[in-house]
């Protein structure tokens, strides 16, 4: 038994119980994409994410069994086809180990300041670090073979300046001030996000056999759409550039390499995630229509994300979380 200052707290039961399920699932989609990368660059980065994934997913099972907590079921080889044909280009796999290497040091982050025992954040401490090396790996490639298009740029001004008037806030008519570093920043970055996340929403309904999963995505296509437009107007209207997009990163292939529970759970994954980011853009915008486009994203992705909740339940695909005592029935 441990003693009551070793039990895990719910953050650190939450995080490794999330964690387990989402790399489990990394690694079904790394493993498809590595094999069939022709480029021996980027499949190097590939190799060492595989790595990555396997050794965060045994440290994770030593740490729930030293706890005696069930393993979650998560994702395994009946969730990936590793004889289906490609399905993405190299350069559609590069950009997703990049994109989904920034979801990862976000998570991991928050897992290591919401741990309070020493073995769990030497875990997410180390995985910050695996995180951010490979970040720095898949970015330098994406420099290298010329892939990235950087955000835009803005000139050094050369005073500081202050806000004098409350129209800089709340201008609703006429014309609008020019969007400041703050807010171009995180519309080109969620942006960015929403490009991958549509590009890999059409290669899973393309590949989708179950009717439900993809009505579901096609309905996640449209959200990702809606907002696409609504900040890409924001960026055109001032002449600034708009990141790269991936339809064409997608073959004809109709065979598909995962589970639809699999891109099911995905396809929630990225809209939780984005959640996440429109909260940010909010909190670092100033601008009233930047503000009000934001909260609308965020609403439209709650909803789609609740259809996402409904979806796993209903085809038995979601994991019960673990769940506090319930001290009724123990007092009982």
């Amino acid at each position: 038994m441990n003693t009551h200052s070793d039990r895990l707290t719910s953050p650190e039961i939450a995080n490794l119980w999330t964690h387990y399920i989402r790399e489990t699932m990394g690694i079904c989609v790394i493993k498809y994409m590595l094999k069939n990368i022709q480029d021996s660059e980027i499949k190097k980065v590939f190799q060492n994410s595989h790595e990555l994934g396997q050794r965060h997913l045994n440290k994770l099972k030593d740490l729930l069994a030293k706890e005696d907590f069930p393993v979650p079921k998560g994702f395994n080889e009946k969730d990936v086809n590793l004889d289906a044909p490609p399905l993405f280009t190299d350069r559609f796999c590069l950009n997703y180990i990049y994109t989904m290497t920034m979801y990862a040091a976000q998570s991991y982050s928050l897992a290591f300041t919401l741990s309070i025992r020493q073995d769990i954040r030497d875990f997410y401490y180390q995985c910050n670090i695996n995180t951010m090396d490979l970040y720095n790996e898949s970015l330098a490639i994406l420099e290298q073979k010329d892939f990235l298009v950087k955000p835009p740029m803005y000139s050094t001004p050369d005073k500081i300046k202050f806000i004098t008037t409350m129209d800089y806030a709340t201008d609703l008519f006429g014309n609008k001030r020019a969007m400041n570093s703050l807010e171009c920043g995180n519309i080109y970055f969620n942006l960015e996000k929403s490009a991958l996340t549509k590009g890999l929403l059409i290669a899973f309904k393309q590949v989708c056999k179950d009717k439900e999963v993809n009505k579901f995505l096609e309905k996640c296509i449209q959200a990702a759409n809606k907002h696409m437009s609504n900040f890409s107007n924001l960026l055109l209207k001032e002449d600034l550039h708009l990141p790269s997009t991936y339809e064409l990163e997608i073959t004809n292939s109709i065979v598909s390499p995962f589970s639809d529970k699999l891109m099911l759970f995905h396809a929630g994954f990225l809209f939780a995630a984005a959640i996440s980011y429109y909260g940010t853009a909010v909190i670092y915008s100033m601008r009233a229509d930047i503000v009000t486009l934001c909260e609308k994203a965020i609403l439209d992705d709650l909803l789609v994300y609740g259809s996402f909740g409904k979806l796993l339940i209903k085809k038995n695909w979601m994991e019960q979380p673990p769940n506090a005592d319930d001290r009724k029935i123990i007092s009982n």
